[in-house]
């Protein structure tokens, strides 16, 4: 089976987040996928299956199957037009999270996600005490969201992985007002094994709504902090998010099982 590698929300390898993508006839069982992406041992693998004029599109972390990807999806959409049809100019998914596109423009892939609902909950001891300082604000919807005061501490961050699978929610992002871009951030995932996330755009259905709100500007460029970095180009519409961003191919494999 052939298995390609993309480095997504970057213009070259060894930046942005990497994925590994699967594009296949049929789905293998759930065992023998989640399998692979241990194996992998990325953050995410994507599995997608062309339906009619679809593709189904499943992720699977090395904790189990999650419902939205971001970073997954614009590498899976890379190589379907890259390779598999190069034709297409736009590419639709059929996901846990509902029906997603994601449109080529040049050198950007487009994808049309869905902004999540934010509870503004309280700030926490246990927050701060991960962090390392005390948030300004807390949100929550699928995962937890952190404001804090200024870039540096977001930067400076190094939490304790044991003490954030305390923390309510799947994921924690933090996020403060960027010096350079609109906004910068990390994600944290130990609760899918993953200890950072380089670029997480699932993050990003929080982030983008949050600072859009925040600043009154609809239009975000946001910067994942992490050690690789990434760039994320956003747009905040009733509902959804368009989230563009670039991609790299690092690597083409073929699994033998």
């Amino acid at each position: 089976m052939r298995q390609y590698v993309v480095d997504a929300f970057t213009d070259k390898v060894f930046g942005g987040n990497p994925a590994a993508v699967c594009v296949m006839d049929k789905y293998l069982d759930d065992e023998t996928m989640l399998k692979i992406t241990m194996e992998n041992n990325l953050s995410e693998t994507a599995f997608a299956v062309k339906e009619g004029e679809s593709y189904k599109l499943r992720w699977f972390t090395p904790g189990g199957e999650i419902d939205l990807c971001g970073h997954a999806t614009l590498a899976t959409a890379y190589i379907i037009t890259r390779f598999v049809e190069p034709s297409l100019k736009e590419v639709r998914f059929e996901t846990l999270s509902g029906i997603l596109t994601v449109n080529k423009n040049d050198e950007l892939l487009e994808m049309n996600f869905p902004a999540y609902d934010l509870k503004k909950v309280e700030v926490t001891d246990a927050m701060a005490e991960v962090i390392g300082v005390r948030p300004l604000e807390a949100w929550m919807a699928r995962d937890l969201l952190c404001i804090l005061e200024n870039e540096e501490d977001v930067l400076n961050m190094n939490p304790n992985m044991e003490k954030v699978k305390e923390l309510d929610g799947l994921l924690l992002h933090v996020t403060a007002k960027g010096k350079n871009f609109d906004c910068v951030s990390r994600s944290f995932a130990p609760k899918l094994n993953v200890p950072e996330d380089p670029v997480c755009g699932s993050g990003h259905c929080y982030i983008v709504p949050f600072w859009a709100n925040k600043i009154g500007n609809n239009n975000i460029i946001a910067y994942q902090a992490s050690r690789r970095g990434g760039t994320l180009y956003c747009k905040v519409e009733v509902n959804r998010i368009k989230m563009s961003g670039k991609a790299a191919l690092y690597s083409i494999a073929d699994i033998n099982f």
